[in-house]
């Protein structure tokens, strides 16, 4: 059979049955599809039968990526009629799970593909993309060092730049024609990968130092030069990495690390709600974070500017905020502080004469394992109102833990964000039953209500998929030059605005079944304060309308035609 024509090959333009008679005869389909003409809405119902059809999760994923591969529309109009359902599929936790079998499972290429071994390439590789200047809106980079809860898996990481462009589109009307998914591809450590004879990367370990930086920087100079408005979305790089590349050029480039910043908006959404529901301010706030790394220093610092927002100076904002790592309370005299823990490391003569502060312990005050100041006598010590996990160590939050806390506060607020589940510090219902159902929680994973004394607990998922797809938005609409802490505070601000009621048992964050109308509000948020801030290079005059022309809908537009 001869080759397919150029408009059935291409996802962006195909419609499958949905080509009407005219431009099957106009595009030279005539006899190449069968005789019915299905609407979208038809094709769309069929579609999720088949993939209800579908053996398990990540049969699911398969069959969504088929769907993709062939009609990008009717992709995102399935992803935005089931969106609560099927976010899980195309992204965090059924993704991971499709990242480890990539290279076996490999069908087409989605995405740029950039090898450190062939730096020449670099711009090659974009340039016979044959794009306008003004054509590309948005770029997700991984280097894959940090997929997720699953580490490094090498060139494998393209997936997660995909499937974090699909909840862009699904969730925040990003145009997925003006998307760029890429992969830095600098090798892996990851054994098993370099074993396999399938496997599709660069074959060596990790590539670092000078070299990695050089091609890391040799990027960004290429895709700001030929998309100058793009907003350049970097994604599981390894903790290092992630906070100081961000550091160094996010003054420069229009550039967001969702897993710093995004994670930290969505936190601080959470607090801010947990703080109307408890009648306190920011100002007044004593904040543990279990878990130093990219997510918990980039909670912290999005605590840290809402402080100081709230009238406290730089200072005193980061003497309020304490982080334990699982070696103990990070230290100004411990060897091996990473560059961005060591704003936050405490005096160590701060804790010289906490009861306790240098005994042997594990992190959570169990095992004698470790020296150093663990998390329950940081929690006697501190008397946190705020405590907050990153730390992937299970059951850290202890029941001693937690009533220590709650002894000291009325309404502690207490978030286990680690995922997946079995990864959690502690369960809400936990959390909850400890202290007689006046914690404030919320988790990084589904929950299930519980209920204490009669009163239902709602309890809301920490996802960044409810920030990131409206801060893209809202830098597409604003054109802002860079993203300000002012853009971020807005984002969560707008997010926590989303909560209904607030009676309670009230969840801290709006459901995910309101992503898009939680997404429109973020955007407009980001837009004016990208005007405020003075970065924005378009001033809409009426901003809720700008965002909402700006918002891409899965629907068949005019009858496609060749580009050439």
């Amino acid at each position: 059979m001869g080759r397919l024509p150029w408009v059935m090959s291409d996802p962006l333009a195909n419609r499958g049955t949905a080509f009407t008679a005219s431009e099957r005869d106009r595009l030279g389909l005539v006899g190449r599809l069968p005789d019915a003409v299905l609407t979208l809405d038809e094709q769309a119902r069929r579609a999720y039968e088949q993939l209800r059809r579908q053996s398990g999760d990540l049969a699911a994923y398969i069959n969504l990526e088929q769907l993709h591969d062939r009609n990008e529309v009717l992709y995102h109009r399935l992803l935005t009629d089931h969106l609560t359902e099927l976010l899980p599929i195309v992204y965090d936790p059924t993704v991971g799970e499709a990242i480890k079998t990539y290279s076996h499972e490999y069908r087409r290429p989605r995405g740029v593909f950039l090898s450190i071994d062939r730096p020449q390439d670099l711009r090659r590789s974009f340039e016979e993309l044959d794009l306008r200047p003004d054509a590309v809106d948005l770029l997700v980079v991984t280097d894959a060092e940090q997929i997720l809860g699953i580490g490094d898996w090498g060139v494998h990481g393209i997936q997660i730049s995909v499937g974090k462009l699909a909840v862009y589109t699904a969730a925040a009307g990003i145009d997925p024609a003006r998307c760029l998914p890429v992969v830095l591809d600098v090798g892996t450590d990851n054994e098993t990968l370099l074993n396999d004879p399938l496997y599709l990367g660069v074959r060596h370990s990790r590539t670092r130092g000078a070299r990695y930086d050089a091609f890391v920087a040799a990027y960004l100079d290429t895709v700001s030069s030929l998309y100058p408005d793009a907003l350049l979305h970097f994604e599981d790089f390894g903790a290092g990495n992630a906070r100081r590349f961000l550091e160094q050029y996010g003054e420069r480039y229009r550039m967001f690390n969702d897993d710093m910043q995004g994670t930290g908006a969505i936190t601080l959404a959470a607090v801010r709600t947990a703080l109307d529901v408890a009648g306190s301010h920011f100002r007044d706030q004593r904040v543990v974070v279990f878990g130093a790394g990219t997510a918990g220093v980039g909670i912290a610092d999005q605590l840290r500017e809402a402080m100081i927002r709230d009238g406290l100076d730089a200072d005193e904002a980061t003497r309020r905020v304490w982080l334990v790592d699982r070696p103990g309370l990070l230290l100004d005299d411990m060897d091996g502080l990473r560059d961005y823990q060591r704003g936050y490391a405490r005096p160590a003569d701060e804790v010289a004469d906490w009861p306790g502060g240098g005994a042997a312990g594990g992190p959570a005050g169990g095992e004698a394992s470790r020296e150093g100041v663990d998390l329950l006598t940081t929690v006697r010590n501190v008397r946190p109102t705020v405590l907050i996990g990153t730390s992937t160590v299970r059951g850290a939050f202890t029941r001693e833990v937690v009533e220590e806390m709650a002894e000291h506060v009325e309404r502690p607020v207490v978030f286990p964000l680690s995922n997946p589940t079995e990864k959690m510090e502690a369960t809400p219902a936990d959390l909850l039953r400890w202290t007689g159902g006046k914690a404030l929680t919320t988790a990084g994973v589904p929950v299930d209500p519980v209920e204490i004394d009669g009163v239902r607990h709602v309890i809301g998922q920490a996802n960044n998929a409810l920030v990131y797809p409206g801060v893209g938005l809202g830098v597409v609409v604003s054109r802002a030059e860079r993203l300000t802490p002012g853009m971020l505070l807005a984002a969560a601000d707008a997010v926590a605005g989303q909560v209904a009621g607030g009676g309670p048992g009230a969840p801290l964050l709006p459901q995910v079944e309101n992503l898009r109308a939680c997404s429109a509000a973020v955007a407009v948020a980001v837009v004016r304060a990208a005007v405020a801030d003075g970065v924005a290079r378009v001033a809409p005059g009426d901003v809720v309308q700008a965002v909402q022309d700006a918002m891409w809908q899965p629907v068949y537009g005019e009858t496609p035609r060749p580009s050439c």
